[in-house]
């Protein structure tokens, strides 16, 4: 299971370098890639905005989890690595390292907790211009590039120029206030004592832990639906796929969608949906999100003087979650660490080459759902090969998401296991 933590960046300024209480969270942190500290604001935003209302520059603000894979060398280049990016970021922004997240105000860095890396533009005042950083089950670097990066940077550039003047373009990209504006604050969280300690990388709050704490609280309110991991939809599911280098350009309008039905055309630059001005695919994601997943209307309006309203159907928002960190403590949990069988593996045993069989290595007995599924029967070492008769043609995170998609707590999860050459049916008690 891959866990993000989430943290603040903000790089490239010739701000005072901080404390040696920063030095030492960067140690605690093994933060390597915060060892330019001549260039950032480490662990402190309060100073940054303060700096950022002196010198009349926006902020740039990115989330990163220090110790993950994915997105690292993204996260190297963006640190310490690309030159383009460090100059643009030290002569026009003002750029922070931020590294804790416990008292960062959620209700102002509202973003897809989800994400590996991510970015924020916002001015002094809190007025947020733009995001940047898009993932999805295509994989996490995907989508994330110096050069998207980089014309979003001057496109938040053209907007602090022209402000406040259009600030009725911006209204919107700052969501409503949380109720709870510390992610300590939140009441679904797990073991708040343990996260309340001094900062280290076994009790920092993960990204996806404040996606987590709402999770937790909408069953305890009895409000969870699967439809609550439906969050920050690509562009994709109104029917535009864009160029990812650029941010706003379509590249694609897919056939008999949404956006193909009201004419719009690929090479059109996108300016605004429903009022906000874009700068990247997560800006557009941003106002996706915010949207009812009824029956609505979006409107699009394009650099060519273009206006179109999409009518899109009830169920647009639904989407593949199971790259989400957050994924892992929806219910139901098996509690069930289950890879997929190599080719070699396959052949060995006989199966298709073209199913994708899982092999069962560790069960959880300690958590409910591992303890139900090895009291019904599941061992250590079994191949799952069938769902609910139905060959097994999905990956680990996507047979995951297809039981919290499709089955409920108190339903039974009808699974065939290969063990010792034989398939032995079981029915496993979804508890948890």
């Amino acid at each position: 299971m891959r866990f993000a933590k989430l943290w603040l960046l903000i790089i490239g300024t010739t701000l005072p370098i901080g404390t040696s209480a920063g030095d030492d969270l960067r140690e605690r942190l093994k933060d390597a890639n915060g060892v330019q500290t001549d260039l950032w604001v480490y662990n402190d935003i309060p100073k940054a905005m303060a700096e950022a209302k002196r010198v009349n520059k926006p902020l740039f603000v990115t989330f990163r989890c220090v110790p993950c894979k994915d997105c690292a060398a993204f996260d190297a280049d963006v640190a310490n690595g690309n030159d383009r990016v460090r100059e643009l970021a030290k002569a026009k922004f003002v750029s922070v390292r931020q590294v804790e997240m416990k008292g960062v105000d959620l209700s102002l860095f509202q973003f897809d907790h989800d994400l590996n890396w991510a970015a924020m533009f916002i001015n002094a005042d809190g007025v947020v211009y733009a995001r940047y950083g898009t993932q999805s089950a295509e994989g996490a670097d995907a989508y994330n590039s110096i050069d998207g990066l980089m014309t979003t940077m001057n496109r938040v550039l053209e907007l602090h120029a022209n402000f406040p003047a259009n600030r009725h373009e911006l209204d919107g990209k700052r969501g409503p206030r949380k109720p709870h504006s510390s992610a300590l604050e939140l009441p679904g969280l797990s073991n708040p004592a343990k996260y309340a300690q001094e900062t280290t990388r076994s009790n920092c709050i993960h990204c996806h832990n404040i996606h987590d704490a709402e999770h937790q609280h909408a069953l305890e309110t009895g409000k969870w639906s699967p439809e609550l991991m439906w969050k920050y939809p690509l562009p994709d599911n109104i029917g535009l796929k864009i160029d990812r280098s650029k941010g706003i350009r379509i590249n694609e309008v897919i056939r008999d969608s949404a956006a193909a039905v009201v004419g719009l055309k690929s090479g059109q630059e996108i300016l605004r949906i429903n009022g906000q001005r874009m700068t990247s695919m997560a800006d557009m994601q941003w106002v996706l999100h915010n949207l009812p997943g009824t029956e609505t209307n979006v409107t699009i309006e394009t650099a060519d003087d273009g206006r179109f309203t999409l009518k899109l159907a009830s169920g647009w928002r639904k989407t593949d979650f199971s790259w989400r960190g957050s994924m892992w403590n929806a219910p139901p949990k098996l509690n069930i660490w289950m890879p997929e069988l190599s080719a070699e593996t396959k052949q060995q045993l006989g199966l298709p080459s073209s199913d994708s069989p899982l092999e069962v290595r560790w069960i959880n007995r300690g958590a409910a759902g591992g303890k139900q599924a090895y009291a019904d029967g599941l061992r250590e070492k079994d191949v799952i090969v069938a769902l609910a008769g139905q060959p097994m043609r999905m990956k680990t995170n996507q047979f995951q998401a297809h039981i919290k998609m499709h089955y409920k707590v108190g339903q039974k999860l009808p699974l065939t296991i290969l063990r010792d050459g034989k398939q032995i049916d079981l029915n496993i008690a979804l508890v948890d």
